[in-house]
């Protein structure tokens, strides 16, 4: 049984650390969404309005277990401050002086955030004893640990498995709030129960595949990973991504849906471009004419076709629950962007449960001008949600006392 707030009692007063996920894409020192800050806020509030002592951990980026400024939480700092409206101290490290001055000054109901995590090479080490050292010295800075970040649920880093089990230990409202959604979507559906996946490769949507197949009506494939199974049809693709040796898997994947008798959804067009770029000449070709352009087999198809487009979006429309990963096509260049805009558009008119599944199709989204509250649920954890849909055990849920 997951441990939530209200099993840490009265925290006032408390030392409290909560690991969120504030993993921002930043640009030249600014957030561009930050909607995984916001996502936070709603358990950082209820500890404030305990009266708690809360003390911030998360990671951004990929630094290497030393300082790199580029990956500094100081810009989040900021917009935590702005978004609570009160001020937030910033610990320039994560346990050395300044994080423990930090703590040591906070009164009730105030916040602090530390540096990077990752600037620590306890944080993501595969040694069990330095993961254990530094989450000790993590543990030093609280009373009691709440989890929230659902991004690294799927991680055995020191901050998510290790150090809530030196603290009295539960999970935020964050974490309480995707186990929920998560959960409709693999136990009680309501049907027709529609999943759209796309991204660029077929490898790592395997086991969600997979494990989703007796449990939905329809699967609807695009983005990269379309390629491999036009080409477990017979079509050719071009210069397209194409996992060839995922092939059979493919092949494998559309037998077992035609036995189940659940829809496996592919494009019937594709954007086809002469090269990977914004200003790239293109055209609309059915599927089975991919290489017949003025580009032949050196076309790529980077989106999904308006053709398509309808036909995903009608299905999504006539469907009770809908579970989308992954971009249609290149959206981050405008003339690839119109397959992903079209399903964004369609879950939004969902009479029923329509959920983001984090990670790119969450930027995407934000990208193309939608709000949050047009969607059932965004989820944060791109990674976590795949991997919590493929049925796996999540050592940073299973140290909360969850149990799939």
């Amino acid at each position: 049984m997951l441990r939530t707030l209200e099993s840490l009692g009265s925290l006032s007063g408390k030392r409290v650390v909560v690991r969120c996920d504030l993993n921002v894409p930043l640009k030249d020192g600014t957030i561009t969404d930050d909607g995984r800050v916001r996502a936070s806020l709603p358990t950082l509030n209820a500890l404030i309005n305990q009266g708690a002592r809360v003390v911030v951990i998360s990671h951004l980026g990929r630094p290497k277990g030393s300082p790199d400024s580029q990956y500094s939480l100081a810009p989040v700092a900021q917009r935590l401050s702005e978004l609570l409206g009160s001020p937030v101290t910033f610990a320039t490290d994560t346990v050395g002086q300044a994080a423990a001055d930090a703590v040591a000054n906070l009164k009730d109901g105030q916040i602090a955030l530390l540096e990077n995590l990752r600037f620590n090479v306890g944080e993501t080490s595969k040694d069990d004893n330095e993961r254990n050292e530094f989450a000790a010295q993590l543990a030093e800075f609280g009373d009691a640990f709440v989890s929230d970040g659902f991004g690294v649920v799927h991680r055995k880093q020191a901050s998510v498995y290790e150090l809530p089990q030196l603290l009295p230990s539960a999970a935020g409202t964050l974490i309480e709030a995707e186990l929920t959604v998560l959960d409709q979507l693999t136990e009680n559906p309501q049907r027709p129960y529609s999943v759209v996946l796309g991204g660029s490769k077929v490898s790592d949507k395997l086991g969600v595949i997979e494990h989703l197949l007796p449990r939905v009506d329809s699967l609807l494939i695009g983005g990269g990973m379309l390629f491999t199974f036009l080409a477990a049809q017979g079509h050719k693709v071009g210069s397209s991504l194409l996992e060839s040796d995922q092939i059979d898997t493919v092949t494998r994947y559309l037998a077992d849906a035609r036995e189940r008798g659940v829809e496996i959804i592919l494009p019937t067009d594709v954007v086809v471009a002469s090269s990977f770029s914004a200003d790239a000449e293109h055209e609309v070709r059915p599927v089975e004419s991919i290489e017949d352009t003025p580009f032949g087999a050196d076309g790529l198809g980077l989106d999904i076709g308006p053709e398509t487009s309808q036909l995903f979006s009608q299905r999504i429309a006539a469907s009770k629950t809908v579970f989308w990963n992954g971009p249609m096509g290149v959206f981050e260049l405008s003339p690839f962007a119109a397959g992903t805009k079209a399903i964004a558009d369609a879950l939004t008119r969902v009479d029923g449960l329509s959920v983001v599944g984090g990670g790119d199709s969450a930027a995407a989204v934000r990208a193309l001008g939608f709000d949050d509250d047009q969607f059932g649920h965004i989820s944060t954890g791109g990674g976590a949600s795949l991997e919590f849909l493929e049925g796996k055990k999540l050592p940073g849920l299973e140290v909360l006392g969850w149990q799939q």
